[in-house]
This record gives structure tokens, sequence and C-alpha cells, in this order.
């Protein structure tokens, strides 16, 4: 015989449209998390006209895999002979550890991006 058994679990749905309600900051981008769960992090970034200070390099202790959803963007990855043109609907994974920095980022329309955030098992 089989046994059916329905668990309830408290959940909130949440729903709405990564590209309303857009930020402007003329000074520093702007990160506003998704969601975040079992190690996963997943968060809008808006960048008008942003970029890597002259010199530094960004690196990070986790994957990321970003996907431009607007606007334009060029990244520099250490080791590569040229800069990688982002436009709209482009993605790049780029593994934990490895240097890169943002060389610039549209102003109009604002590059907007969707980062995930994850650490390989």
């Amino acid at each position: 015989m089989l046994k059916r058994v329905t668990a309830k679990r408290s959940m909130t749905i949440s729903a709405g449209n990564v590209l309303s309600n857009l930020p402007y900051s003329a000074s520093d981008e702007v990160f506003e998390p998704i969601l975040q769960a079992g190690g996963v992090r997943l968060e809008r970034i808006v960048s008008t006209g942003q970029a890597t200070p002259a010199g530094e390099w960004l690196v990070q202790n986790w994957d990321e895999w970003v996907l431009l959803l607007a606007g334009e963007a060029q990244l520099q990855i250490e080791g590569e002979p040229s800069s990688r043109s982002l436009r709209r609907d482009d993605w790049i994974s780029i593994p934990a550890g490895v240097r890169h920095r943002v060389e610039w980022t549209s102003m109009d329309p604002p590059a907007v991006w969707l980062a995930l955030h994850f650490n390989r098992p």
C-alpha cells in the first residue's frame, strides 16, 4: 500500500522584473540581492559609467556567472591579450581566483547585470 504524506512548509513567493525600477547612481554601482540559498547568491548590478580603478584588479573566492541584460561593458581578464566587449544578452563565466577588471560600462542605457555567485564542489 502506498502511503502519501503531504509536507507543508512556510514559503514566500517572490516576483519582479529585473529591468524595472532601475536605480541611478553617478558615483557607485548598485548591487541588489535577488536570492540567496544553499551557497548560491543571485544579484542585480546596475552600472552607470563605473569602472574598476586604474591599476586595480578584482579577484573573488567564488565563481561568478554574469549575464548583461542591458547596456554595454568591457572586461579585461588578466593574461588575455585584449579586452572583451559585452553587449545585451552576452554572458561570461569567471572562475574563482581569476583576476579581472571592468574597463567601462555604458551610462545610457545603464549596464544591467545579473550575477550568479557560487562555489564549485
